[in-house]
């Protein structure tokens, strides 16, 4: 992806021919917010990988607001070898929210939003846990469009403890982020390709029958470094090392 500061604006998807038109609430947002003008370069991403850079060439402002523009360019940027599924705690206030944003800054692939043990936010069935999962989805997508990302993590349907261990049974590797362990995350033989999930708990922790399970799924516990993370910066912070270790910042 080429390193300049236009705008990005998500689309369903990307235009085949040499013009296209932004509507919507991405082009009400680009008229009336970003105030983008004729001659102005924007780019425009589909989400899963495909962005087109393009000239603003006429702004139709108003509630059905649109933005005539021309393409410059496209490109595709494959997904990882090795996609990181962030399993987040549900957490309290807007720490979940905090979470979702910066582990999406940080490269999550997706996020699978968990009812762990000691959470205190619970997303009970019906329009509050709807509700509540929309916000998680709309952060994760504003915080792709903030970092330029060309694919947006998808926001699974929260499960809990058993639906947790089926995941884990599925995947390539599984890291437990607990302060307690005795490995750390740098004493794990990590996969070069495939799907891992990193699992951050709840701000009380996972308990003792949660871990047990989901040693039994095959997941390995580690620790970060000395310090005790919040549940709002844990997978944030995992990531960068993450792609540090392995070839995804390569």
């Amino acid at each position: 992806m080429p390193a300049t500061t236009t705008p990005v604006f998500l689309v369903e998807e990307l235009p085949a021919g040499s013009h296209a038109v932004l509507d919507g609430e991405e082009a009400r947002h680009a008229a009336t917010v970003r105030r983008m003008r004729p001659g102005e370069r924007l780019t425009l991403s589909d989400g899963a990988g495909g962005s087109a850079d393009c000239v603003v060439e006429s702004v139709r402002p108003g509630r059905e607001a649109a933005l005539d523009l021309v393409v410059e360019r496209r490109w595709t940027d494959p997904a990882p070898r090795l996609r990181v599924t962030v399993v987040q705690a549900l957490a309290k206030g807007d720490r979940g929210e905090l979470a979702v944003e910066l582990a999406t800054e940080a490269g999550a692939d997706a996020v699978l939003p968990w009812r762990a043990e000691r959470s205190v936010a619970k997303w009970e069935d019906g329009p509050r846990g709807a509700k509540a999962l929309a916000r998680w989805r709309n952060t994760a997508r504003a915080a792709a469009k903030q970092a330029r990302r060309t694919w947006v993590p998808p926001v699974a349907e929260p499960v809990n403890l058993a639906g947790l261990t089926a995941a884990v049974s599925r995947a390539d590797a599984t890291l437990v982020l607990e302060g307690s362990a005795e490995r750390r995350l740098t004493d794990v033989r990590l996969p070069e390709d495939g799907e891992l999930l990193l699992v951050v708990g709840p701000e009380g922790g996972v308990s003792d029958a949660e871990l047990a399970a989901l040693e039994s799924a095959g997941a390995v516990c580690v620790r970060l470094g000395p310090s005790v993370l919040r549940t709002s910066t844990a997978g944030a912070v995992a990531l960068g090392a993450l792609g540090a270790l392995t070839s995804r910042w390569a």
